[in-house]
């Protein structure tokens, strides 16, 4: 099972959690002078990279809160998290693990 460290609520299922995609993606600020292309770019198009990847995802069975983490996304190994008001590193949050790629059981 995958576990995904909330910064919030700690470890928990990735049942608990949906992902928004890809983090960083900057809203055009004059949309109504975008093209038909422009805006659909903006909407649809991602990098959907092979490798460290940062993502934005909800937690929907808990606290519901959003947060961006940094995941591998050839090992799904989750590296770190940041709060949207900043980072959580040195807060005590300790990166998550895919207990199927390490060969545990829950």
């Amino acid at each position: 099972m995958l576990m995904i460290e909330c910064p919030w609520c700690g470890p928990r299922a990735e049942s608990e959690f949906s992902c928004g995609g890809e983090a960083d993606i900057a809203r055009p600020l004059d949309t109504e002078k975008l093209t038909d292309k422009e805006w659909g770019d903006y909407l649809f198009m991602r990098k959907n990279p092979r490798g460290v990847h940062r993502e934005q995802w909800l937690h929907t069975q808990g606290c519901r809160r959003w947060f961006m983490a940094t995941r591998d996304t050839v090992s799904y190994q989750f590296l770190g998290y940041e709060t949207f008001g900043g980072s959580t590193a040195g807060s005590g949050v300790k990166p998550a693990t895919n207990d199927a790629h390490e060969g545990n059981k829950p």
